[in-house]
């Protein structure tokens, strides 16, 4: 791949997996989510990965009316690449998941590469009450939930977007098993290199934070991308850093933010995404590697540019 050591930051600002209630920093408002992506990019986040919430009362949204009060003040204010999520938040319907990416034609979209469980349920424990009632609804329902990407539901995507719209995707494999579907798609000719792989660590229903499981993942997907991928390592929660850190040291990308993780160190909460990103990035540059900007990352992952895309 081209440009490898230098190290390209991600930055998932909201999310819809963290719930207000959670931490009074995770940006909510469409103000909230410009001010904090675009603090992001700042801080040196060559993407910003965005899900958009209801301003009412900050449950997960697939309205593209929402999703505009902040992505023209995002590309005006940064030259950030933007990165649209297709995953949505639990038990949006397909066409509700691609509404905003269809409209915003963006750079790139997130793609879960299958089918998983996706336990948030475990989450219940920590709080004893809520600010809003749906909230938990939103993480008991996961109990019995199943995030849905079939094989049929990912060529629609890519499709309609990929082929659509010039949108290249970060292909989110939560296991082993979603690396080898990506590599079905290849081999199909439907996705076409240089991949962005996003290997994702400790999703109840994913693969676990053992640090073994991060060799391991990467080991396949050298096997089976070869030098035609750049690798990303996201973890959840308190593993964030820990596990990012381990993944730049071997080569690769690194994802942080507020979707991922509310904390920046044990016990303290992370008072913004741009929180992360400095702190992530003192400890690439801390092991004398260079962060990518906006304009490398596009090149490292052949992005059609931000001059055409739908906002």
């Amino acid at each position: 791949m081209p440009l490898r050591g230098k190290v390209v930051i991600t930055c998932a600002v909201t999310g819809s997996i963290h719930t207000p209630t959670m931490s009074p920093y995770l940006p909510l408002t469409p103000d909230e989510v410009a001010r904090d992506a675009i603090a992001a990019a700042e801080a040196g986040a060559a993407i910003l990965h965005l899900h958009a919430r209801d301003p009412k009362d900050g449950r997960p949204t697939p309205d593209p009316d929402v999703f505009m009060q902040f992505l023209p003040r995002i590309k005006q204010s940064t030259g950030a690449v933007v990165n649209i999520t297709t995953g949505g938040g639990h038990g949006m319907t397909l066409e509700e998941r691609l509404a905003a990416p269809l409209r915003a034609k963006p750079e790139m979209c997130s793609l879960n590469m299958g089918s998983m469980n996706f336990g948030l349920f475990p989450l219940l424990e920590k709080y004893k009450e809520f600010r809003y009632p749906w909230e938990a609804r939103h993480l008991e329902m996961t109990r019995d939930f199943i995030f849905r990407n079939t094989f049929a539901d990912i060529e629609r995507i890519l499709k309609e977007l990929g082929e659509g719209c010039g949108t290249r995707f970060e292909f989110e494999c939560y296991d082993v098993g979603h690396l080898y579907n990506l590599a079905h798609f290849l081999d199909r000719g439907l996705v076409k290199p240089p991949l962005f792989v996003q290997t994702i660590f400790g999703i109840l229903g994913g693969i676990g934070t053992d640090p073994e499981n991060v060799v391991h993942m990467k080991r396949i997907a050298d096997k089976l991308f070869g030098d035609s991928y750049a690798w990303s390592i996201l973890a959840a929660g308190r593993h964030q850093l820990p596990l990012v850190s381990m993944g730049a040291i071997m080569g690769g990308n690194v994802r942080v933010g507020l979707e991922d993780s509310l904390w920046i160190g044990r016990g303290k909460l992370a008072r913004s995404n741009a929180d992360q990103v400095s702190c992530v990035r003192s400890i690439i540059e801390n092991l004398s590697l260079e962060i990518a900007t906006p304009d490398e990352a596009r090149a490292m992952l052949a992005l059609k540019g931000g001059d055409k895309v739908g906002f």
